[in-house]
Formats: C-alpha cells, sequence, structure tokens
C-alpha cells in the first residue's frame, strides 16, 4: 500500500504549516498577555487568511468556500493546532450543517460567512443538557409568522465575534422534534447573560447567550423540523475530526520543544536527552504520536476518499478524537515536566499548550461519550469499523 501523502496534498500542507509560522505562532504572546488580539491584529490576521486561501476550507467553492476534502482540511487543521491561544479559530470555518441550507439561507449566511463578512457560532450546550442533548430546555413554539425561541445556551465558542448563531431547540418543548434556527445576534431578545473565563487562553469568547421571545420568521429553519439532531450530529463529527488533527498538530510541537529543549539542557555534565528517565519519555512521545497520526491519517482519508458511508464515519470519527486527544494530553504533560520550571511559565508554549488542550477531551463530545459511542457501534454492527482495513474492491 501507499501511505505517502500525493503532491497536491504535500503542497497544502506546507502551505498551512507556513501560514501557522508567519500569521498564527507571530500572535500568540499578544494572545495571551492580551487574552485576545488587538483590533489592528485581529483585522491583519484576516486579511492574511483570504490572501492565502484558508476561508471556510470546509464548504464548496459553489458556495464561496476552497472546496477541500475532509482528509486534506485534516492536514491543514494538523498544521494550525501547533499555533496556542486558539488562533487556529482565526481562519473562519462555517458550521458544516449550514451546507444543508436552501439557496435564500445560504445567500443570507453561508455564502457572506465563507467570504468573511458573516460570521456563525453553533450553540447547544446548556446549564443542564451536555453530554445529552435531549435535555434541552431551549423551546421553540409555532407563532402565526413563524417561532418564538425560549432558553439559554452555554459555551457558545466565537459567539462574541459570531453575527448570527445556529441555536438547537425542541420544538414545542418537545425533544423528539429538534431542530436547528437561525438566530440573528441583533435580534431583540437576544441577551449575553455573561462572558466565563476558561482554563484556555482563546483568541475569542465562549459566552452564555439568553434567548427571551425572541420572534424569527418560518424560513430561519435550518432543514427540517425535527432534523436538528442528525444537523448537530454532522457537525460534531466534522468537528471531532478537526480537534484530532488539532491535537495530533500541538503534540507534534510538544515534542519538538522538548527534544530540542532535553538536548541543548546540561545538568550534571551532560545533556538531560542523555539520562534513560528523559530519553524514556520522549520515546514514548514519539511513538504514541506516531500511531495517534497514523489512525487520524486513516480515518480522514477513508471519511474523504475511502467511500465510508455516514455512520462508519461517525464511529471512526469517535475513535480518533479520543485516541488523538487523549495521546496528546499525556504528551503535553511529559513535554512540561521535561522543561520543568520553564514549561510551568505561561510565556513558554509548552505550558499553553497544557492548558488548551485539556478541553480536547471535553468539547465536542467527552472521551466518554467517544467511548459510548464506540461501544455503540461495536454491539450494533461488531468490531469491522475498528479492526477492518479499507481495500480497493
Amino acid at each position: 500500500m501507499d501511505l505517502r501523502l500525493t503532491a497536491e496534498d504535500r503542497a497544502l500542507q506546507d502551505k498551512a504549516r507556513a501560514f501557522t509560522e508567519q500569521h498564527l505562532i507571530p500572535l500568540e504572546l499578544e494572545c495571551e498577555e492580551r487574552d485576545g488580539l488587538t483590533p489592528e491584529s485581529y483585522a491583519k490576521a484576516r486579511t492574511a487568511v483570504i490572501e492565502w486561501g484558508f476561508n471556510a476550507i470546509n464548504h464548496s467553492r459553489v458556495d464561496g468556500g476552497q472546496g477541500f476534502d475532509v482528509f486534506q482540511q485534516a492536514l491543514i487543521e494538523e498544521e494550525w493546532g501547533k499555533a496556542t491561544g486558539c488562533l487556529w479559530d482565526l481562519p473562519w470555518r462555517p458550521a458544516i450543517p449550514l451546507n444543508k441550507a436552501t439557496e435564500a439561507q445560504k445567500e443570507d449566511y453561508l455564502r457572506p460567512a465563507c467570504r468573511g463578512e458573516r460570521r456563525d457560532a453553533y450553540a447547544i450546550t446548556e446549564e443542564a443538557a451536555g453530554s445529552d442533548p435531549s435535555m434541552v430546555q431551549t423551546t421553540a413554539a409555532r407563532t402565526g409568522d413563524g417561532w418564538v425561541l425560549n432558553g439559554e445556551k452555554w459555551h457558545v465558542t466565537s459567539g462574541d465575534v459570531a453575527d448570527f448563531l445556529l441555536v438547537h431547540a425542541h420544538v414545542d418543548g418537545d425533544a423528539g422534534k429538534p431542530t436547528v434556527f437561525f438566530v440573528d445576534r441583533d435580534l431583540p431578545g437576544v441577551r449575553l447573560v455573561r462572558t466565563p473565563k476558561y482554563m484556555h487562553t482563546f483568541v475569542f469568547e465562549h459566552p452564555i447567550f439568553a434567548f427571551e421571545d425572541v420572534r424569527v420568521g418560518a424560513d430561519k429553519v435550518l432543514g427540517e423540523v425535527g432534523g436538528g439532531y442528525d444537523l448537530t450530529k454532522d457537525w460534531f463529527v466534522e468537528e471531532r475530526l478537526m480537534i484530532g488533527a488539532r491535537s495530533v498538530g500541538a503534540a507534534t510541537r510538544a515534542l519538538d520543544l522538548s527534544l530540542a529543549f532535553a538536548t541543548e539542557r546540561v545538568q550534571f555534565g551532560r545533556p538531560i536527552a542523555e539520562f534513560q528517565a528523559i530519553e524514556f519519555m520522549l520515546a514514548d512521545m514519539a511513538a504514541e504520536l506516531m500511531a495517534a497520526k497514523a489512525m487520524l491519517y486513516r480515518v480522514a482519508w477513508e471519511a474523504a476518499r475511502g467511500g465510508a458511508g455516514r455512520k462508519e464515519t461517525h464511529a471512526m470519527a469517535a475513535a480518533a478524537k479520543l485516541v488523538c486527544s487523549e495521546t496528546a494530553g499525556r504528551i503535553v504533560d511529559r513535554a512540561v515536566q521535561i522543561h520543568g520550571g520553564r514549561g510551568y511559565m505561561r510565556e513558554h508554549p509548552v505550558e499553553r499548550l497544557y492548558r488548551e488542550l485539556r478541553v480536547d477531551r471535553i468539547w465536542e463530545g467527552t472521551s466518554e461519550i467517544q467511548r459510548v459511542v464506540i461501544g455503540n457501534e461495536l454491539r450494533k454492527r461488531g468490531p469491522g469499523v475498528y479492526s477492518g482495513w479499507p481495500s480497493a474492491d
């Protein structure tokens, strides 16, 4: 079998690496020290995203995106994931369920979002609804000319820079009718409750929003009434694969920094890399990273080019997120240990990676939920998707 990247894929990966080195990593300390970017830096970064052709990498060219397949997106996000401050979120990637929008909705929302003229944020989590979306309390009641939404959403990532939200609500309070609605942020009744502070440094915020008798038109349903769970599931699958990719990128940088430091750091008369305790940590980091990366590439390739169906991709994405995020967590923990006191200083990338990687085992489905998905797949269809291998026939 030929595991080599094509010339096109290699060039795209190199381009993403150069973008990261030239436009993301130089912003790390500013983002850390200011808990975000200056308006000038943000504007410059947005211009670079367009100039480099990294806007909306997950949407078709017809809709204003770049038309990259999932494997190519993983190659790109792996490189972006090396930057701290979650600066990988500077290049906007509109939620994938937007490709199910009507033509009118695409004109109003998706295409401007792909061009960078608008920005979306997905709003599903609530105070009492996390891993179990059936617990969502946000409701949508029919009116003569549309809908009225009431509820509250937590952890709305990038909600501070979004001008419209994709709100997962239950029609008439019925968990059997989950539906996704377009909600413009400037509508009457949309209220910013508060903006919590989190363990990681993120270039944007994760606000809590309240929806108090928010009226939207009948044309603001994304997809079909009752089809919200499938749309949200599609969003989760894409996000889980990209989390896997970014965590592999972050782990790669942690290993690179650790090897360089251990080679240069002299204690007891020799570089600490020569001590078996450090050498074994580096060896474990390298071996585990190799395994996680191989898994990520296989899953992303099967999803994009290997003919994997929707259910298979869902099952494999859970495994990829589980393995990649857990592996990256172990790798960056060892990286901090190898760096000693320096690894505990916020000015050092390893410290920031340590804080930022922790959430990858939580958001878009905790590690425990990924295991639930895998367990369901095993019970329903057996181990084939995990123990098998793609073939040409």
